[in-house]
């Protein structure tokens, strides 16, 4: 329902960018430029600074981002109430999530969530925490799934489910026969761990800290950027690692890779991270309330 052109300054505007906004928009970036020429013609001043490669908001351009940014989600939200009217949950749920939550808990659940809802299209981007908070916070995210939890002055933050992480190794490491391994242990150990940004880089980093070991003191081999590299890597006898046991159980039941938990345990909250501002759609508000449900039994240790 909204101009188009104000959609198109929006992206533009928001990238800092008219070739990623293009990619965004599926627009060749001339018919971008026209669009922006055109609002600033019916304006009649500049919207954008350009400087050769960078472009960057006027004083217009910033007032007209705040009243853009209004505009379409008010133009959203009378879209989704008049679809409402119906009794149907129905419309696009945009979702963000961590690797671990996306690769190893949220295909089964949104997996039921659109079979009771079949109206329901899910959009997923799926990065690391630091990543997702931001996209949230940007509102180009309805919801965000996280590891741990985060602090955001515009974002509420909603535990719904623990997870314990541990140290795992191959089955014939001198570790894999104890009943738990200390933070103390692992000094010296060659160490493989999720990269900078990650939720469980964040989390386990924290948990040495309070433990009086200092990350840069750990034997770090090498940084991965996702569960699956770093269980390559210790299953070929690379390191050891401290991971969820939610993304090692195919793992542990063939035996490939042994879990030893930490002594302390080290116990983390999953996270639902939205913005309290941001309009509830019944779609939102169903789908946070399935997902702190169905997040909880996810998480749950399989028998």
């Amino acid at each position: 329902m909204a101009d188009r052109r104000l959609q198109v300054f929006y992206t533009v505007a928001k990238q800092l960018s008219f070739t990623k906004a293009s990619e965004l928009l599926f627009m060749t970036q001339p018919a971008v430029t026209f669009q922006i020429k055109q609002l600033e013609e019916h304006f009649n001043t500049r919207l954008f600074e350009r400087n050769h490669s960078k472009i960057s908001l006027t004083p217009a351009g910033e007032l007209a981002l705040e009243y853009a940014e209004r505009i379409l989600n008010m133009s959203t939200e009378m879209e989704t109430r008049l679809s409402e009217m119906t009794g149907q949950v129905s419309g696009t749920l945009l979702l963000g999530a961590s690797t671990t939550i996306a690769d190893y808990l949220l295909p089964r659940i949104l997996g039921e969530f659109t079979t009771l809802y079949p109206k329901v299209h899910a959009k997923l981007m799926v990065a690391n925490s630091e990543s997702i908070v931001a996209k949230v916070a940007e509102h180009a995210l309805d919801v965000g799934l996280i590891e741990g939890s985060s602090q955001h002055p515009q974002l509420h933050f909603e535990v719904c489910c623990n997870d314990e992480l541990a140290m795992i190794c191959p089955p014939d490491h001198p570790f894999a026969g104890q009943a738990y391994v200390t933070p103390e242990q692992l000094v010296g150990q060659p160490y493989l761990t999720r990269e900078v940004g990650s939720g469980t880089r964040e989390v386990v980093d924290e948990y040495f800290r309070g433990a009086g070991v200092a990350p840069d003191d750990l034997n770090v081999v090498m940084e991965l950027g996702s569960p699956e590299a770093i269980k390559g890597a210790v299953e070929a006898g690379m390191g050891v690692a401290v991971l969820s046991l939610a993304t090692v159980r195919r793992e542990l039941s063939a035996n490939d890779l042994v879990a030893v938990p930490l002594q302390p345990r080290l116990i983390r909250p999953l996270s639902l991270v939205y913005a309290p501002g941001k309009f509830r759609s019944r779609l939102l508000q169903t789908f946070l309330d399935f997902m702190a449900e169905s997040m909880a039994r996810a998480a749950e240790p399989t028998s």
